[in-house]
């Protein structure tokens, strides 16, 4: 790295609406569901099915859900996602002894990745570290942020460097922090029977496609577990948020929460080590509507243990990652 250059941090999340109305959400999801890498079937199919079925039904429904999540900052994923640009700056800048501008776009919505890395680009920032805010590799996540961010620099005159990261699902100080937020957790309300370890879901197709998704999440699990020094019993990993009919990777977390509350356990915690930032299928589909299943079929104590968002851990977990891609 010459004396001269400029090194900026492009931190990309997956984005939300900008407010909790049926307008808002609409344009959110219509850009969301239909990126190829997200929805992968014949277009013309699923644009009739996403416009004339999809959309009508789910955008009213979606932002009553938002509304129920939203804070004076707006967006909880949109304000935890600045604050860790802001606070990942400030330390590499202590670290590393010059300032390091970290900006954050998000895959769908505004600011958006073009945005983002217009700012960058005032500041002739050269390399440019893109992380994407994904632990887990699948494509229909870090394979589209590659996709936005090649699709802006192919209209850039000048290409800066680039440096990719392609997720991080087994770096040490990510697993160090992920423990350390159970074990807080615990120390608060007591330790649980159970452990669920939920990761969102991906189409069953895909990992036969050859997505690693699937083979790390249980990787991270494994790292988790074995830090925590979980027995077999006092854990369990599962998938959340299916969408559409066809058969998505598993076990299913609502089903296996039904489950343990059939069984009438008397307490689970739920973490979720692939979200980065709370956001509405943590707040709502995991705090809320899981938790309500749990109970309802005779469950006992549930506690849902918030994403790392931007505890200290964290943020110097992703400095390392930074630091060492510059």
């Amino acid at each position: 790295m010459s004396r001269t250059s400029r090194p900026g941090v492009l931190l990309v999340n997956l984005g939300t609406p900008g407010a909790p109305t049926p307008s808002a959400v609409r344009r959110y999801l219509r850009e969301f569901l239909l990126d190829r890498r997200v929805v992968e079937a014949p277009r013309l199919t699923w644009w009739l099915l996403l416009n004339l079925i999809v959309l009508p039904r789910r955008a009213a429904r979606s932002a009553g859900l938002y509304r129920t999540i939203w804070t004076a900052e707006g967006s909880p994923l949109l304000a935890v996602s600045r604050r860790q640009a802001s606070r990942l700056e400030k330390l590499l800048q202590q670290r590393l002894g010059r300032p390091i501008p970290v900006v954050a776009g998000m895959r769908y919505g505004s600011p958006s990745i073009a945005e983002a890395m217009a700012k960058l680009s005032d500041r002739e920032c050269s390399p440019i570290v893109v992380l994407p805010l994904y632990p887990q590799y699948s494509g229909s996540t870090i394979g589209s942020v590659f996709d936005a961010v090649a699709a802006e620099l192919v209209t850039w005159r000048h290409v800066p460097g680039l440096r990719f990261i392609s997720g991080y699902h087994d770096e040490p100080g990510y697993i160090a922090a992920l423990a350390a937020s159970i074990r807080e957790a615990w120390r608060h309300h007591g330790r649980p029977v159970r452990l669920l370890i939920s990761y969102h879901g991906i189409p069953e197709r895909y990992a036969v496609a050859g997505d690693p998704y699937p083979s790390q999440c249980a990787a991270t699990t494994e790292l988790l577990v074995r830090e925590l020094e979980l027995a077999g019993g006092e854990w369990v990993l599962a998938y959340q948020s299916r969408f559409g009919r066809e058969p998505w990777i598993g076990p299913a977390t609502d089903r296996v929460l039904e489950q343990l509350g059939r069984e009438g356990l008397d307490s689970v915690d739920v973490v979720c080590p692939g979200f980065a930032a709370d956001c509405l299928e943590t707040l709502n589909e995991i705090a809320v509507a899981n938790r309500r299943l749990f109970e309802k079929s005779g469950g006992g104590a549930f506690h849902y243990i918030p994403a790392l968002n931007d505890r200290a851990d964290h943020i110097e977990a992703l400095a390392a990652l930074v630091e060492r891609n510059l």
